[in-house]
């Protein structure tokens, strides 16, 4: 497979919003030979997730030197396999992890990038690369905080808030594919979504408080595991959590996201959370944040789910890669139901 010299790209400029920051440039040179343990892959597909344009919004030029090309998630085809196990021509999904990106300024919006191939699988044969370029980061996500933080075991119940995130909706098919009993809450037009990813029980949060509704009507057993998959700013649900989390449970946060730098907010949240003795109110249950990591193993076992079909990829909407301003739009718009994805390669199927 010829390699071209030049290729297109999505490259960050400046500090702020994508639509503000991001440039569609057509001369970027194609990434020379990797080095050891780095494949080089021709990009079908990537997924948009939030930590992107964060970063395009607060990092100052010395933690990355701009331009530099975003995103993490990604799916496609090994070009130059650098003597790893791969081969030319495997499909494969993965990502390249923000620490990874800061340090060569190479993600995913590319027509060629490189990716340490131990951050690599075969896309299954049940999987379009457009699917599975939104799986990894969302996934892994899911699968730590369940499993590795929170400890969660086959046969245990647990509780989703943000069953329709794409968190969320990985949680739940993760939970299941363990054995476990999944309670998921959503907005109540999202509850025939939340039940098709598997959830035994749905709670539609607009109807009252959460944390009120759920104290009101203890599940039996308790649940074992609370997945916080919104960012929530407000600590009402761990605060309360006694009421519907057994003894030994955890509450795990992905972690709480204050609109700006709500100073208040942020303080309330360090009492209410980290500091708050139990004499004078403070909570009887561990709270813990998640914190995803890339782990061979997880990357592993989930792609095993997604190839026998007991976790599904979720995508909410798929943009050409001249539109990739429009695909940010939809993800700011924190209504999507899976994940935002990018076809790179207009020749590659959805399906």
């Amino acid at each position: 497979m010829s390699i071209p010299e030049i290729q297109q790209a999505w490259r960050v400029v400046g500090r702020g919003d994508p639509s503000k920051v991001l440039r569609f440039d057509r001369d970027v040179p194609v990434p020379k030979k990797p080095v050891k343990g780095e494949v080089l892959i021709k990009v079908h597909a990537v997924a948009l997730n939030p930590v992107g344009y964060k970063i395009m919004r607060v990092a100052p030029s010395f933690v990355i030197k701009r331009p530099y090309i975003s995103e993490s998630d990604l799916a496609g085809t090994v070009v130059d396999a650098n003597g790893t196990s791969f081969k030319e021509g495997d499909r494969v999904y993965g990502w390249i992890p923000v620490p990874t990106i800061i340090k060569t300024r190479m993600g995913a919006l590319a027509q060629y990038t490189r990716v340490p191939a131990n951050n690599l699988v075969p896309i299954p044969e049940n999987t379009s690369p457009v699917q599975a370029a939104g799986i990894t980061l969302a996934s892994m996500t899911a699968y730590q905080a369940l499993f590795d933080v929170g400890g969660l075991q086959p046969e245990q119940s647990v509780f989703i808030n943000g069953g329709s995130s794409a968190v969320g909706a990985f949680a739940i098919q993760l939970a299941k594919a363990a054995g476990c009993t999944v309670t998921a809450s959503a907005s109540g037009k999202n509850e025939e979504y939340v039940r098709s990813l598997g959830a035994d029980k749905f709670v539609d949060y607009t109807k009252a408080p959460l944390h009120e509704t759920l104290a009101n009507q203890p599940p039996t057993p308790k649940y074992h595991v609370f997945l916080e998959a919104v960012g929530l700013i407000d600590t009402s649900l761990y605060t309360n959590s006694e009421a519907y989390l057994a003894p030994g449970g955890t509450f795990v946060s992905l972690g709480p996201q204050p609109k700006g730098f709500d100073i208040a907010a942020i303080v309330k949240v360090a009492w209410k959370v980290f500091l708050q003795p139990r004499f004078l109110g403070g909570t009887n249950r561990s709270w813990k944040l998640v914190q995803v990591r890339h782990k061979r193993e997880d990357l592993e076992q989930i792609a095993r789910y997604v190839a026998e079909g007991k976790v599904k990829p979720i995508v909410d909407s798929v943009y050409s890669f001249e539109d990739t301003l429009k695909a940010y739009d939809r993800l700011l718009t924190s209504r999507a139901t899976g994940k935002v994805v990018i076809k790179v390669d207009p020749d590659v199927s959805t399906e």
